[in-house]
């Protein structure tokens, strides 16, 4: 049987995207090795978010051409879309496909062997507007399952080039989200993920469907779900229908991350962002109301251009004031071909690294001040793997519904079941835990009935 190895740079769709390629080898007869063996066929899924990840993708393009200079190198994803050209020129590289027809992958494959000729199938991803289906039944890491429910965005933020690589919005049937979300129960998963490029802009390319409606049907429909959690969800996108279905919910998460990006209402404008500060806090204050002890994890972009002291500080007393429950912080990097790339008042690395450690150290003080409201509780958890930082112990790591990463004693066994776990010692990025018992099936349905 041929072998084909895979490498994924950057986001969670390209993660969930790679292990849908593979299901397209793997019906094609193909065996799946590591990265770093010789293989037959190399798929590298590339990114363009920023300028380094358009460096990082060439590095592991080169290492895959030197594993095995006869294996055919395919390249994909985001850079791939963006700068074909650029990734035919590397010696080497055999076949380019972007961010749309996937599917004719395996058939590129067979022309090249009897053609020999690079092939470049990217095309204008523009005119793009039917979400492409790509399955993925099951993951090769087994505890949360990922489900892709839409493609591009439309948004258009001055510092963002994903809107090139990924093209507009369009929105996956909500019978195939259903269907395969049903698929992944199945298979044993008790946490879906939905996501996207912009999941929370789900059915603003439908008529008289949304969001709301579809996390109602996923919970209405699919039998034996347990957690639905949203990837990522813009403050705009937050309608009282969509606050409504998850006030209501069983299945639907205590946590949102809710990309904030600046603090600042004049840097919003200038990132071109389509939510001003008061309103963010509106929403933060309406889903508290809704989803007692819910956690909100955000992005946060520092030293964009023209970032005065001010401006930071009002990101900072902002993030302070709404209690987000961790951050994930990113010094502003130029990323050419966005109108931020070209804005005068570029940042100086060095106040922007300091700002950057001003964040961070907030956000660890925050975590630790969420999780701290958790002592002594009981809460549900689902194992994910053994603890890294101690892998001879019988300690394993999973996540509350609301985020909480814990550490505590359990068995392989329990990978991806549901077990009640006391909070003992609050921590970040950890928190102790002690194993009380697994939720067996029957006091499931109790808890699902009550």
């Amino acid at each position: 049987m041929p072998a084909v190895a895979f490498h994924t740079l950057g986001c969670k769709v390209n993660h969930y995207e790679t292990e849908a390629i593979w299901q397209l080898f793997k019906e094609a007869g193909y065996d799946r090795t590591d990265f770093e063996s010789v293989s037959d066929v190399y798929v590298i899924n590339t990114c363009t978010v920023t300028n380094t990840g358009d460096k990082k993708s060439r590095q592991v393009i080169r290492r895959a051409i030197r594993k095995n200079p006869d294996a055919v190198i395919c390249v994909t994803g985001c850079y791939a879309q963006t700068s074909p050209a650029e990734i035919m020129a590397i010696p080497g590289v055999d076949i380019v496909v972007g961010t749309q027809d996937r599917v004719k992958m395996l058939e590129y494959i067979e022309q090249y062997k009897q053609e020999r000729q690079p092939i470049n199938g990217v095309g204008n991803i523009m005119k793009n507007r039917v979400y492409e289906e790509l399955d993925v039944p099951a993951f090769t890491d087994r505890t949360r399952a990922s489900l892709k429910i839409q493609e591009g965005c439309n948004n258009f933020c001055t510092f963002c080039i994903i809107p090139w690589a990924r093209g507009l919005m369009r929105s996956r049937d909500p019978q195939e989200v259903i269907r395969q979300a049903q698929q992944l129960v199945d298979a044993g998963y008790k946490e879906i993920v939905l996501t996207g490029i912009h999941t929370g802009g789900y059915g603003e390319d439908m008529k008289d469907y949304n969001l709301a409606m579809l996390l109602r049907d996923l919970e209405e429909q699919v039998k034996g779900l347990k957690r639905l959690r949203i990837s990522s969800i813009e403050a705009s996108q937050i309608t009282d229908e969509v606050i409504e279905v998850m006030d209501q919910s069983k299945v639907v998460v205590r946590h949102l991350h809710i990309p904030l990006q600046s603090g600042s209402n004049t840097v919003l404008k200038r990132m071109r962002r389509k939510y001003t500060m008061e309103f963010f806090a509106e929403r933060l204050e309406r889903l508290k109301e809704a989803l007692p002890g819910l956690a909100v994890t955000s992005d946060v972009i520092v030293g964009f251009p023209g970032e005065t002291e001010e401006e930071f500080m009002e990101t900072y007393n902002f993030i302070q004031e709404h209690k987000f429950s961790e951050l994930h912080v990113f010094p502003y990097s130029k990323r050419t071909g966005t109108p931020a790339a070209r804005m005068d008042d570029q940042v100086d690395e060095e106040v922007k690294n300091e700002r950057v450690h001003r964040l961070i150290a907030l956000s660890d003080q925050l975590a630790k001040e969420y999780a701290s409201q958790y002592e002594g509780e009981v809460l549900e958890v689902i194992p994910e793997e053994s603890f890294k930082d101690d892998p001879d112990s019988n300690l394993f790591v999973g996540y509350t519904d609301n985020y909480l990463k814990v550490v505590f004693p359990a068995t392989e066994e329990m990978i991806g079941q549901i077990v009640k776990v006391k909070i003992k010692k609050a921590g970040y990025p950890y928190n102790e835990g002690q194993f009380v018992r697994v939720l067996d099936e029957l006091e499931e349905q109790k808890e699902e009935a009550v």
